[in-house]
Formats: C-alpha cells, structure tokens, sequence
C-alpha cells in the first residue's frame, strides 16, 4: 500500500510539473469608434467611374488598431526546446464579422530555441509587416500601407519561417511561401503565387536600423507583376500593389521622450506590359515622423507619407497628426486626423484601397484631396 500511495504521489508531482511547463493564452485586441472622411467618391459616369464627391461620418472598427482574437501556447520539450502554436484572426468590432477564414491572420505551429531560434509552419503576416515597427502611426488605417494600396501588410499561406535570436544587437528573420502550384512560382491553379523574404535589425540603446527585401509573385503567371483592369482591377488587378519586388530601409531613433522614425520602400515590377496611363510598373515610397511621449499615458504623433509612381500615376502625399491616451494598462482612447493630397493624375486615398476609379475603391477624384477624423477607444486582454 506504501508503495502505492508513494507511485501515486510521483504521478501527482509529474503531472503537475508537466501542466507547469505549457500554457495557452487566449488574447485580443477591440477597436472601435467614430469616422469622419471628405472626398469621398460618388456617381458612374462612363465605364463605371465615379464622377463626384460627398462627405461621409459612419461607425468604423480598426481604424487605429486591427480588433482582432487568438490563442497561443506553449510546451517545454526539454533541452531548451518548445513547442508553440499561434492562431489569430482579424473581425469587425462594429458588427462582430470575422474577416475571411477562421484564422486569417495566423495559423501556425512550430520548435522555438532560445539560443536557435524559431521555426514556423503555416499562415502568418507576411515578412512586409515589418514595417509596423517604424511606422509613427504603427500601421494605423491611415499610415504606411495607405498609398502602397496595402502592399505591406497582405497575410501568406504555406509558409515556412524562421526568427533568430539576438546576436550583437543583431537578429534575422525569413519566410518562404510555396505557391502549391505545379509551376513553382504560380500558374493559375492555385490562389497564391511564391512569397518570399528576408529581414535584418540592428538594435542599439539610441537607434534601431531594419533592411528588407521581399517580392509577392502573381498567383496566375508566377510573374512580378498583374494585369490592369480599367477601371476596379479584378483577378490581379492591382498590379504593381500587389506582386512586385519590394526594398525597404527604415530606422528608429529614441531620444529620450521622442521617437524619430523614417523608412524608404522601392516597389519594383518586371514582364508587365501594355499599361495604360496612370498605371504603375514601380513605385518609390517614403515616410517620417515623430512621436512625443509627453507623459506615460499620453503620447502625441506627427507624420508625413509620400509616393511617386511612373507612368503617369502621379503622386500623393498624406500629412497626418493624432496621438493615444492610456487610461489603464489595456484601454486607451485614440485620436488621428490626416489629409490625403493628389498630384493632377494621382487618385490615392487615406484607405488603402485597390487600384482603381470607381466609387466602390473608395478612392478620391483623380487630382483631389481626402480629409478624415477618426476617434475611438482600443482594449486589449
């Protein structure tokens, strides 16, 4: 009976020893609020463009902040190594509607190492999001994706990613996505052409420098590049916004209450061919902006965002100011007004929204400005 008693207390032990070294977190993230935004497109005139402007103030979720769900975990394999799981997805915190698949932001599974690294299996942001960091209003709805059309935060499937741990103020990160096609860059069969990329930092106590390269290939020809429709896009319609090679330098500096942040983004195409005017084959982008930390709770944001595309396309730049306060630990309220400004031929909104100049874009008359104001509240758990 000893005996017994004795195994079974070494179980009990065992187990609770075991249930000690996993753990799985549910976490999120709700953004709410209000919106205000000019210049926005009214009217079909021929091929369906819009050919006027109204005003609009409606209801908006994730204007400062994606309202997203998840849960992550993790298990202590022994001799330094876990296992971990991350699933994520994006929802409409106004209405409750999940955006796209269950998970749509991440699904992966993976072996992290504190002194190899990680290495993940499945769906993730894509390598481009590394912007977030340098970016002054941290890919706010109105910010570093807006006159790129989204090019720099798209989701990737199939993915095979690996994360570095810190080396002399250095880390590494890379992802390569398969197409899954029969063709190894894409051929029309499948919804996704290859992804790939590749990230260095260097961080230091004053200023922090990122490199990226990246390139989205189309998912119809394997290309770095689309076909136009004339007027909203369709399968692949985006172009240059969508595949494309793309080269980024950013840096941060910390000086003391204020951040300084800055970053340039060469988008660049190849094989595309038969563009009509205003359609871009590359695309050069630069931001810069400062953020004040005035008090721990309060911070105040100033930010400018430029683009220039060939071709035609004009260009666009959007002067933004806004800031948060933390009322606790996990709730803030939120605060941006922006202003988009078009060159004659350019026709870039505050959104980032798909190429085209129909009023279902949402994009504003070819040569005219969008205003906005949006304020909100933001919990995360």
């Amino acid at each position: 009976m000893k005996k017994v008693l004795l195994a079974s207390a070494a179980l009990l032990a065992f187990s609770a020893a075991a249930h000690a070294q996993s753990s799985v977190t549910l976490f999120g993230r709700l953004d709410a609020g209000l919106e205000y935004m000019t210049g926005v497109p009214t009217g079909a005139g021929p091929n369906g463009a819009a050919t006027g402007s109204t005003h609009r103030f409606r209801a908006e979720s994730g204007d400062w902040g994606t309202s997203l769900w998840g849960i992550k975990g993790v298990e202590d394999l022994g001799g330094g190594n876990r296992a971990v799981f991350h699933l994520e997805n994006g929802f409409n915190a106004m209405n409750g509607q999940a955006q796209g698949n269950l998970f749509n932001r991440w699904a992966t599974v993976g072996i992290a190492n504190d002194r190899f690294g990680t290495v993940l299996l499945g769906r993730e942001l894509f390598i481009s999001n590394g912007v977030w960091d340098f970016d002054p209003f941290g890919q706010s709805n109105w910010s570093s994706a807006s006159l790129v059309r989204g090019r720099n935060w798209p989701q990737s499937s199939n993915n095979i990613s690996y994360q570095s741990p810190k080396v002399a103020g250095f880390d590494f990160y890379g992802q390569y996505a398969l197409s899954n096609a029969t063709n190894w860059n894409g051929n029309g069969t499948t919804a996704q052409g290859r992804e790939a990329g590749a990230q260095i930092t260097y961080t230091a106590p004053y200023f922090q420098v990122r490199g990226i390269y990246d390139e989205i290939r189309n998912p119809g020809n394997g290309t770095l590049g689309g076909a136009y429709n004339a007027l909203d896009g369709g399968s692949g319609g985006n172009g240059a916004y969508a595949y494309s090679r793309e080269y980024t330098a950013m840096v941060n500096l910390f000086l003391g209450q204020f951040k300084v942040q800055g970053g340039y983004q060469a988008i660049r195409t190849s094989g595309m061919t038969n563009l009509l005017a205003g359609q871009p084959s590359t695309l050069d982008h630069e931001w810069g902006g400062v953020t004040w930390q005035a008090t721990p709770a309060a911070a105040l944001i100033a930010a400018v965002y430029h683009v220039n595309g060939n071709n035609g396309a004009g260009n666009a730049t959007i002067y933004s100011v806004g800031g948060s306060y933390n009322i606790s630990k996990r709730t803030l309220f939120d605060l941006q007004v922006a202003t988009a400004r078009n060159s004659k031929t350019a026709n870039y909104g505050l959104n980032a929204n798909n190429y085209g100049s129909a009023a279902s874009t949402d994009n504003p008359l070819a040569g005219h400005s969008q205003t906005g104001v949006y304020a909100g509240i933001q919990h995360s758990f």
